[in-house]
């Protein structure tokens, strides 16, 4: 179906230049035998000249203007959420694969589109999770792969952090529902994609929202409880409003024949590992803990490898954009049952 890209290196090109765009720069020169940066695009004049300068790389105003004049193999796209949908669209119809930033979109028939539009063009659609590539993660993937927890019966997530007013206020796009999303979907959304990543599909979701503090118009603080398919239950708690920083990051599993947390301020410290029976590599266990001042965590040039991967025919793809909207429907499900105060059960159609 897909035509591998063999023999040269993949050329691609940046989508916007703000916040997350040099994790995504960073990324590709680590993987410069691979890939070569061949253009990039902002709104934004001043930025685009500047980034255009330090990267010794064309610059272009317009999305369309640089998949019609550049040759590009795979677009990155780092603009405002709700602007992914259009870009990955409009891209698929140059024949251009797409790796986009999370989430894939703010709405549910968005998210729909951009996964019929990148089949029909024949085209792979990425749907970056960097976080999955966490070691401390990597483990806890493991441990429920190797069914150590036995039956799995709570699970609680914890996304304590701060985002300030100045943040909201540093672009147009932030904190509003069309382009951005709330606490859940922009700042937690590696989280909510955890859910289902790690403990399976879900049957029902009950949340509670509310802009308790910062002038926006989604939420900066909610909770919810989850119930699986497979009967475990769970809760989960997001606020931007911590005083006076990031405070945690967390995730705790309790089953039947293992409690696990695995904590810090981004999932990057495992502070509580025990199980019935002990494997091997439970001696990792203190490696694979790290240090971070980025909530990003280190994934990125991870997720990157798996897309050479999948680009050269050497690899399936990690989170594409299927797995995107697995995430994406539990976000949307999270809005629908705090907006009419309801449970909202999954699928959210047949």
């Amino acid at each position: 179906m897909h035509t591998n890209i063999t023999g040269r290196k993949i050329r691609i090109a940046v989508v916007g230049c703000g916040r997350i765009s040099k994790n995504h720069f960073a990324s590709i020169e680590k993987h410069a035998d691979n890939l070569e940066l061949v253009a990039i695009c902002d709104t934004d004049q001043a930025v685009l000249e500047a980034k255009s300068q330090e990267l010794q790389v064309p610059g272009f105003r317009l999305l369309a203007e640089m998949l019609k004049e550049v040759k590009i193999d795979l677009l990155s796209i780092c603009t405002p959420s709700g602007l992914h949908p259009e870009q990955t669209i409009l891209a698929a119809k140059y024949g251009v694969h797409v790796m986009t930033e999370k989430p894939m979109a703010t709405r549910w028939k968005d998210g729909l589109a951009m996964v019929k539009a990148c089949d029909a063009a024949k085209v792979r659609l990425f749907v970056i999770k960097q976080n999955r590539r966490n070691s401390t993660l990597q483990l806890l993937k493991r441990a429920i792969t190797e069914k150590r927890f036995g039956r799995i019966h709570m699970v609680t997530l914890n996304v304590f952090w701060t985002r300030p007013q100045e943040y909201y206020d540093s672009a147009r796009w932030r904190g509003t529902w069309e382009l951005d999303g709330g606490a859940f979907m922009n700042q937690a959304s590696h989280y909510v994609d955890l859910l289902e990543w790690l403990i399976g599909p879900i049957a029902d979701i009950q949340a509670m929202t509310g802009t308790l503090e910062r002038n926006i118009e989604v939420e900066d603080t909610g909770v919810m409880n989850i119930r699986w398919r497979n009967g475990a239950m769970g809760s989960m708690s997001v606020t931007m409003l911590t005083y006076p920083k990031n405070f945690e990051g967390s995730i705790t599993i309790l089953g039947e024949k293992g409690t696990v947390r695995v904590g810090g301020v981004a999932v990057n410290d495992i502070q509580h590992w025990e199980f019935a029976e002990p494997r091997d590599y439970d001696a990792q266990v203190k490696e694979a803990n790290y240090q971070t001042t980025s909530v990003y965590g280190f994934g990125h040039p991870l997720y990157f490898k798996n897309v050479i991967d999948v680009l050269r025919g050497e690899a399936e793809p990690e989170t594409d954009g299927r797995e995107g909207l697995k995430a994406l429907e539990v976000l949307i499900a999270t809005y629908l049952s705090a907006r009419d105060n309801r449970t909202v059960s999954l699928p959210l159609e047949y």
